[in-house]
């Protein structure tokens, strides 16, 4: 049982760790805020709130076409990841076939390996299949990376399904794909919405790749733009700010929507290995 006091600390320290993590997206908001006759590379708090920084930054930055681009990867990318790890997952989770466990371990060994090791490799086949400077060259390579993870998360989820139902589902005569679809697939809907959160944070902040595999303006995706946008207005510091939060924005507003399933997700996803 915690003391009355013990709660108070607890209180205390994690006030304290949501302040230092607070404080610096305060100033990146403040800054964004601030006309660009004050802005400056230090921390000031305005005078008076100017918004038309955000305009400035969208007009100038082309920040519609590149979130445009990068919204058209990251949802292709949950889409194809989540539909390939739930029939991974399903199949390791619960049939039985020679070679099974070492097909997932070595379906793992994506978890280890870094883009930086492979994106050169890439580049000159993708190349040579005519991909780059497409979003295809983007979408596979990304859905290829998250799988590892979308297998492992999906398969610990069926894997703690349990085995009651499945086999109940089984004596009302349920095929293997109704039981997947139409059972699991909803019941599984805090993990599916936590890896799907997760595969989106993780694709829309992607950089190297585009970086590599994009030369076209007009398939640039949002953090890629906003390194180009940085480099041509390096002492704009309010209409940098705001080109940042606009780039942010997206992922911050996802998670806010579906913050109550991921943290379910999050409890109950990975319950067994």
């Amino acid at each position: 049982m915690i003391s009355s006091r013990e709660r108070v600390l607890n209180y205390a320290i994690l006030t304290i760790f949501a302040a230092l993590a607070l404080l610096p997206l305060i100033g990146v908001v403040a800054s964004a805020l601030t006309p660009a006759a004050e802005s400056g590379p230090s921390f000031t708090w305005p005078h008076h709130l100017d918004v038309g920084n955000f305009g400035t930054a969208w007009r100038q930055g082309h920040f519609a076409t590149y979130l445009t681009s990068s919204l058209l990867v990251a949802v292709s990318v949950v889409v194809l990841t989540a539909v390939l790890a739930i029939l991974a997952g399903f199949s390791f989770a619960h049939f039985d076939y020679p070679g099974r466990s070492l097909l997932f371990y070595v379906t793992l060994i994506g978890l280890m390996v870094p883009p930086e090791a492979f994106v050169i490799p890439l580049y000159f086949n993708l190349r040579d299949t005519g991909l780059t400077d497409s979003y295809w060259s983007l979408i596979l390579p990304q859905t290829a990376q998250s799988l590892a993870f979308g297998v492992f998360w999906m398969r610990n989820f069926f894997r703690s399904v349990p085995v009651s139902v499945i086999e109940a589902a089984r004596l009302d005569g349920a095929s293997d794909w109704r039981l997947l679809w139409r059972i699991l697939v909803p019941t599984s809907r805090p993990a599916l919405l936590t890896m799907a959160m997760l595969v989106f944070m993780w694709t829309w902040n992607e950089f190297l790749l585009p970086l590599v595999m994009i030369t076209d303006e007009s398939k640039r995706t949002a953090p890629l733009g906003l390194a180009f946008f940085q480099s041509e207005h390096t002492t704009q510091y309010s209409v940098l700010a705001a080109a940042s939060i606009i780039v942010a924005l997206p992922v911050v507003a996802s998670y806010v929507f579906l913050q109550r399933h991921f943290i379910s997700g999050m409890l109950s996803g990975a319950v067994k290995g």
